[in-house]
């Protein structure tokens, strides 16, 4: 037993034995227990948030905590176990309260800990959010469910700001009050730099308080080239992500919604189709007049398109066609219900148009060719 005493007390590199492989076990133990740690004081922290996390299960927020909880297990245990260690006086290191290599490791330990704490905060407050979302989604307005994320990033922005500063006041000693004091100039040079981001910002704020588009509507925004269409995923600080029908996802400036012309779709109670029906020139004057009467009679006896009445009529001679002009409103404000809507009464105005012996027409023209024996040249 003595002799194994003395075996411990050996030096090696300036520590002794027993020193350094208590160092080696508390790493081995990093590495084998952090993982469980951090299970365990997850679900420690869901107990005391569960009376107010509703149905959200203990799996989203084992999955939104186990990492940074674990990191954070991982960088105590690396500090107790490297405070068991002393430095060899061989080495020539400068004192830790002076600059040089000590100096920096601390430093930077010290930042990567208040980072790491900050993590731990921003991932608590998503999960905050994540119980407020699902609150939201039972209600029947949908300005909650616009409101929710915003106050979230807001609050992560909160939380990033106020682990910058104390990073900066904690870990580098600097006065933060002087050092916010002192940036006026600064500040004002900062802030025409960002000035399309601080527009992007201001519009966010418009947008949620005049409300022209919410999450789930259908806009139109821009005219021309630039004109984008798609359903409001997400309403940011900077942007508004819209998803076009073919599945892209398009980030619209928040001052560009909110400047220019925006139509909202999911707005209108009804959708106008507008077309001709094109017959053949030699279609009779009676199966015109009847093609036109049964199909404005066909669409005054559907529900889905009489709310509005609808315009039926011989409208031109074509070039080579007799126009009948089609105009009706579908009372839908939904894209895809309109289209299967006017996808029936297409079928139905094939229907009518055979049922009259009616023909469509198509682009004709007619060539006469002049016979040499009839009008002989000149020679």
């Amino acid at each position: 037993m003595e002799s194994l005493e003395r075996w411990l007390k050996q030096e090696l590199l300036g520590n002794s034995v027993g020193n350094l492989i208590a160092f080696a076990i508390l790493i081995l133990l990093a590495l084998m227990l952090k993982r469980v740690l951090s299970m365990v004081l997850s679900r420690f922290f869901y107990r005391l948030v569960k009376p107010d996390s509703g149905s959200i299960p203990v799996g989203d927020f084992i999955r939104l905590m186990r990492q940074p909880i674990e990191f954070l297990i991982l960088l105590l245990m690396l500090f107790l176990a490297f405070d068991r260690l002393n430095v060899p006086k061989e080495w020539g290191l400068t004192p830790p309260t002076e600059f040089g290599y000590r100096f920096i490791l601390i430093r930077l330990y010290q930042t990567i800990l208040m980072i790491t704490l900050a993590w731990i905060a921003i991932r608590f407050v998503k999960f905050i959010g994540l119980i407020f979302q699902k609150r939201a989604e039972l209600t029947e307005t949908k300005l909650d469910d616009q409101l929710v994320p915003f106050v979230r990033d807001l609050m992560i922005m909160a939380v990033s700001a106020i682990a910058f500063f104390a990073t900066l006041s904690i870990v580098f000693d600097i006065n933060v009050i002087a050092l916010v004091t002192s940036l006026g100039i600064g500040g004002l040079a900062i802030a025409l730099a960002a000035r399309e981001t601080l527009e992007n910002l201001f519009a966010s704020f418009a947008i949620l308080l005049d409300r022209p588009f919410i999450t789930g509507d259908t806009v139109t925004a821009g005219t021309g080239p630039n004109q984008v269409t798609g359903t409001v995923e997400k309403i940011g600080f900077r942007s508004t992500r819209l998803r076009t029908d073919d599945g892209s996802q398009i980030a619209v400036p928040n001052r560009l919604m909110i400047s220019q012309s925006l139509d909202n779709m999911t707005q209108r109670s009804q959708r106008r189709a507008k077309f001709f029906l094109r017959l053949t020139l030699d279609t009779p004057a009676e199966t015109l007049r009847a093609i036109v009467d049964d199909i404005r009679q066909y669409l005054d006896s559907q529900p889905e398109t009489s709310q509005s009445p609808a315009l039926i009529q011989f409208d031109a001679f074509g070039e080579s066609s007799l126009d009948i002009l089609v105009q009706f409103y579908v009372a839908t404000g939904d894209w895809r219900e309109y289209n299967k809507i006017k996808e029936t009464v297409n079928y139905r105005l094939l229907e009518i148009v055979k049922t009259h012996s009616g023909e469509f027409a198509f682009p004709s023209r007619t060539l006469y060719v002049r016979s040499p024996t009839a009008y002989p040249l000149d020679r």
